[in-house]
C-alpha cells in the first residue's frame, strides 16, 4: 500500500469501525466517498483545526447527513477537537459523535444535516453570503472574504423538492465558489435509484446554469483533485457527479444491504480488500503526522496569512473593518428611542408596522438580508440597496422567488456563515412550506428572523387555503422558537427589538392585514414583551381574565367593556409571545395570570395549546376548523367571533 492510500484508508477504516462499534450507522458513504472528503481535506480546503472559526476558511458540508462518521472520522484525523474515545462513542448519549453532525456540538461541523436536501440548500446560503460580503467589503487590494463552500449529497439528497429550488436559485446567481459533489452510488436505501429517477441528473444541473463535471472512478484521487480544480475557476456553480460503489470492499458493496447496517464480521472482509492491518481503532502515528501536515499546519499557515492580510485591510479601509467585525460579531447598534418614535399612534396594519419598523432598522443595521418569497409588497418585508444580483453583490434584497423552503434554509446557511442577519418573509399560512427548515433554525439555535403576515381568517375572500388555523400552534410547539403575535405599533416595536437581541435563537413575527387600534401601554412594554405576557388593562379584585394575542387583544378590550357593563371586574393580558412566557417563573405567571378568577383566551386561530392556562372552568375561543371565501365582517360574523357574541357566552357560562 502506497502511503496515500494508507492515508486514505485510514479515514474509511476509522469511520467504519465507529460505526461498528454502536452497531448502528451507515458504513456505505464511509467506504465509498471517503476519497472525496479526502481530496477535499487533505489537498484543497483552507480551514484551521485550532480556529474553527475562522471567518475566511472554506466552508464543507456533509448534506448525505447519515455519512457522519465520515465526517468524525476526517475531523479527527484533521485535529479538530475529536479524541480517538470520541470515535468509540459513536451514536451514544451525550457523545460528540452523534448520529447525524451537529452544529455547535462537534466542532468543525458547518450544519446540522441528515433530513436530506437541506444541507445542500444550506451550502447555497453559505456561498450567498460570500458572495455578497465579499461584493460589500472587498477592495482591489484585498480579497479579504475570499472562499469555497463544498457540498457532499447523495442520490436522495437530490431527490427531494428543496433541493430543485436551491438548485434554480444558485444558478440564476452564479454562485460560483458553491462546489457540489454528488456521491453517485445508484442505490438508495430501498432500492436501486433506477427505481425512482430516470432523469439525467447533470443535465438538470447545467439547464439551472450549472458547470457540470464527471468522475467515472471515484477511487481516482488525481481526477477528483483536477475536477474540483475546474471547478474553482468557473463563473457558475458547479456540479461534479463522482462515481462511486457504495460499500466498496464489503461482500455487499454495490447493494442497498451496506446502506444502513453495520458491516459486522465482514469488517474484516473490507479490512483485507484495503490491506489494513492495524488493531481496532489504531492509526499509525505516520498518518497523523500526514493528516498534521497537509491539513493542520497548511490551516494555520493560510489563517496567519489571512490575518496578516486583514490588519492591513484594518489600516487602510478602517470603516469597512469595523463594520465587517460588528457584523461578525453581531454588534447592532439600535437607538430604542428613535425606534419606539416610529409609532405615530395611528390605527394600521400590522404588517404595515413591521414595515416601517424593518426599514428603519435594515437601514441602520448593515447586516440585514432577506426579502420575500415573491410576495414584497404583501409582506412590507424588502431589504434595501436594491435587489441582490451577480452584477450587484452587495445589494440587500434577495429575490428568493416562490421558493418558501429553499428560502428560510438558504438563510439558515447565511445565519451558519456568519455576518449576515437574514430575513424571510410570506404570507403565514405558507409556514407550513418552510417549517422543516424552521426546525431546523431552532435545532441549530441560528439567529434568523421570519415575518409573516396575513395571518388569520382575516384574510376573508382569498378563502381556507390563505386563512391560517394551525399555524400558530405549529410553531409555538418547535423548541428553542420564539414567535411574536403582536397586537399593534407599539408591541411590533418591542417585538423586533427583542428578536434582534435573541442572539441564539429563531424569531418570528406574526402580523395583520387588517387594520388593528393603537393601545394604550406603559413605559415597560419592551421588557413586558420580552417576557411573553403582561397586564394590558388591570381591575381591582377581578373575577375574570381575558388573555388574548395580536389582533384579538383590541377586541379583548372591547369584550371587557361589555362584561363590566354587566357588572363584572376583568383583567386583560396581552400575550404576544406565548413561547417565552411559559419560560418564565411560575412565580410571575401567577402574577400575570390570576389562577383565582374565571380565564378566557381569546385568539383567530385553533384554541390547541390554550387550555393550559385556563384552568377546568376557563375557555379557549378561537376557530377550530377552516375558513371562509368572503369579506372578513362577514366571515367573523359567521364564527360568531364578535366581542357581543364571545361576552354573551362568557355571562352564560358565569350563571
Amino acid at each position: 500500500m502506497n502511503r496515500e492510500n494508507k492515508n486514505l484508508n485510514a479515514l474509511r477504516i476509522l469511520g467504519i469501525e465507529a460505526v461498528n462499534k454502536a452497531n448502528s450507522g451507515h458504513p456505505g458513504i464511509v467506504l465509498g466517498a471517503s476519497p472525496v472528503v479526502f481530496t477535499l481535506f487533505t489537498k484543497l480546503m483552507n480551514l484551521n483545526p485550532k480556529n474553527p472559526s475562522w471567518f475566511n476558511r472554506d466552508r464543507f458540508v456533509l448534506s448525505a447527513g447519515h455519512g457522519s462518521a465520515l465526517l468524525y472520522s476526517a475531523l479527527h484525523l484533521s485535529g479538530f477537537d475529536l479524541s480517538i474515545d470520541d470515535m468509540k462513542q459513536f451514536r451514544q448519549l451525550n457523545s460528540k459523535t452523534p448520529g447525524h453532525p451537529e452544529f455547535g456540538h462537534t466542532q468543525g461541523v458547518e450544519a446540522t444535516t441528515g433530513p436530506l436536501g437541506q444541507g445542500f440548500t444550506m451550502g447555497v446560503g453559505m456561498a450567498l453570503a460570500e458572495s455578497h460580503l465579499a461584493g460589500k467589503y472587498n477592495t482591489k487590494d484585498f480579497n479579504i472574504v475570499d472562499h469555497f463552500t463544498y457540498v457532499l449529497c447523495g442520490d436522495g439528497d437530490l431527490q427531494e423538492g428543496v433541493c430543485q429550488e436551491a438548485i434554480s436559485f444558485a444558478g440564476r446567481y452564479k454562485l460560483n465558489k458553491l462546489i457540489v459533489l454528488h456521491d453517485s452510488n445508484d442505490i438508495q436505501l430501498d432500492a436501486p435509484v433506477e427505481l425512482a429517477q430516470s432523469e439525467d441528473i447533470a443535465l438538470k444541473f447545467k439547464a439551472a446554469g450549472w458547470n457540470t463535471l464527471y468522475i467515472k472512478n471515484g477511487e481516482d484521487l488525481k481526477e477528483i483533485e483536477k475536477a474540483i480544480l475546474t471547478a474553482q475557476k468557473s463563473d457558475k456553480p458547479t456540479y461534479i457527479e463522482v462515481k462511486t460503489i457504495i460499500g466498496i470492499g464489503a461482500t455487499n458493496q454495490g447493494t442497498t444491504k451496506v446502506h444502513g447496517a453495520p458491516l459486522g464480521n465482514d469488517i474484516e472482509t473490507v479490512k483485507n480488500y484495503f490491506n489494513w492491518k492495524e488493531e481496532e481503532f489504531k492509526v499509525p502515528q505516520e498518518v497523523y503526522d500526514f493528516w498534521k501536515e497537509n491539513v493542520l499546519n497548511r490551516g494555520v499557515k493560510a489563517d496567519k496569512e489571512w490575518s496578516s492580510q486583514f490588519a492591513k485591510y484594518q489600516a487602510k479601509n478602517p470603516k469597512l473593518a469595523q463594520e465587517l467585525t460588528k457584523s461578525i460579531n453581531k454588534e447592532w447598534n439600535i437607538d430604542l428611542n428613535e425606534l419606539q418614535a416610529l409609532n405615530k399612534n395611528a390605527e394600521q396594519a400590522t404588517r404595515v408596522s413591521s414595515g416601517e419598523v424593518f426599514n428603519y432598522l435594515s437601514k441602520n443595521i448593515t447586516s440585514i438580508i432577506g426579502g420575500s418569497a415573491d410576495l414584497c409588497e404583501s409582506t412590507k418585508i424588502k431589504g434595501p440597496d436594491g435587489n441582490y444580483d451577480f452584477n450587484n453583490l452587495s445589494a440587500r434584497n434577495i429575490m428568493y422567488g416562490v421558493r418558501e423552503f429553499a428560502m428560510c434554509a438558504i438563510n439558515n446557511g447565511m445565519a451558519l456563515h456568519g455576518g449576515l442577519l437574514p430575513v424571510a418573509s410570506g404570507f403565514f399560512v405558507f409556514a407550513d412550506y418552510l417549517k422543516p427548515a424552521l426546525r431546523m433554525s431552532a435545532i441549530m439555535k441560528v439567529q434568523t428572523l421570519s415575518i409573516f403576515t396575513h395571518d388569520s381568517v382575516a384574510v376573508g375572500e382569498d378563502g381556507p387555503t390563505h386563512q391560517p388555523i394551525e399555524q400558530l400552534a405549529m410553531l409555538r410547539s418547535i423548541p428553542n422558537m420564539s414567535l411574536y403575535r403582536p397586537c399593534d405599533m407599539a408591541e411590533t416595536i418591542a417585538s423586533y427589538y427583542n428578536a434582534l437581541n435573541n442572539k441564539n435563537n429563531p424569531s418570528v413575527i406574526v402580523a395583520t392585514r387588517q387594520n388593528l387600534k393603537e393601545l394604550e401601554h406603559n413605559n415597560k412594554i419592551i421588557e413586558d414583551v420580552k417576557k411573553g405576557a403582561y397586564i394590558l388593562s388591570e381591575t381591582k379584585n377581578a373575577n375574570i381574565t381575558l388573555i388574548a394575542t395580536g389582533s384579538e387583544v383590541a377586541l379583548a378590550m372591547d369584550v371587557k367593556a361589555i362584561l363590566e357593563s354587566k357588572g363584572n371586574k376583568v383583567n386583560v393580558v396581552s400575550m404576544p409571545n406565548m413561547n417565552e412566557f411559559i419560560k418564565q417563573p411560575k412565580k410571575y405567571q401567577d402574577s400575570i395570570i390570576n389562577r383565582n378568577t374565571h380565564r378566557f383566551s381569546i385568539e383567530l386561530s385553533t384554541t390547541f395549546g390554550w387550555h393550559q392556562f385556563l384552568g377546568d372552568n376557563g375557555k379557549a375561543y378561537g376557530i377550530d376548523t377552516f375558513g371562509y371565501s368572503a369579506p372578513f365582517n362577514d366571515v367573523i360574523k359567521e364564527i360568531k367571533f364578535t366581542s357581543a357574541e364571545i361576552a354573551k357566552d362568557i355571562l352564560t357560562i358565569l350563571k
